[in-house]
């Protein structure tokens, strides 16, 4: 299987000289490291040509490195039933340039693109209607990325008096806590409340 991967990996990145800028095979999948323009020839290759013939879009996700100045990774998984194969396809894009869509190429990854920007804020131009997905129309923010807060700025509940669904910032009712799993029968870095006296 690694052998039809990277001879596979080769021939892409032969025909695909310009887009391509690096080829892994690991776990038995095959990725593709290419630059954001070239997207949607990337795409449509993978689709047509006889020995890809990737004709499945199985997802697109994003990854989020704040430290980076391309914060963003765009992943898009593709199946090819054909061939018995999948390939992972990667590009690096940052919070204010659009990536180009793949709609036109494969039209299932409409959904998943709007999930990309509702989740992370990652932008695709020529998108037919790229607006929220899963997050209310007010929704403030993108909360699978790596700075958006673990609480959220607002919570919702249904108000009774109101008879009516309200926004209102968040309350904790606890404050917040940092476990650090450390087991007591084990030995900690710190003394334990109450082992003071023992020490005395």
């Amino acid at each position: 299987m690694d052998s039809t991967l990277s001879e596979l990996g080769e021939y892409i990145s032969a025909k695909l000289a310009d887009a391509v800028l690096s080829v892994e095979s690991s776990f038995g999948e095959l990725t593709l490291n290419v630059a954001a323009e070239s997207i949607v020839d990337v795409a449509r290759f993978l689709r047509d040509d006889s020995q890809c013939q990737f004709s499945c879009i199985i997802d697109i996700c994003g990854v989020d490195y704040p430290q980076r100045v391309d914060r963003f990774d765009v992943v898009y998984h593709f199946l090819s039933p054909t061939q018995n194969l999948r390939i992972r396809v990667k590009l690096k894009t940052d919070e204010d340039t659009a990536v180009a869509s793949i709609c036109e190429v494969y039209p299932g990854a409409d959904w998943f693109e709007r999930e990309a920007y509702d989740m992370y804020g990652i932008l695709f131009v020529n998108h037919p209607d790229l607006r929220r997905l899963l997050t209310d129309y007010g929704f403030e923010g993108f909360p699978l990325r790596k700075d958006f807060p673990l609480t959220g700025f607002v919570e919702v509940r249904y108000n009774e008096e109101l008879q009516r669904v309200v926004y209102e910032p968040v309350k904790l009712t606890q404050e917040f806590r940092s476990f650090d799993y450390l087991s007591p029968w084990e030995g900690t870095d710190y003394v334990l409340p109450g082992d003071e006296k023992a020490q005395g």
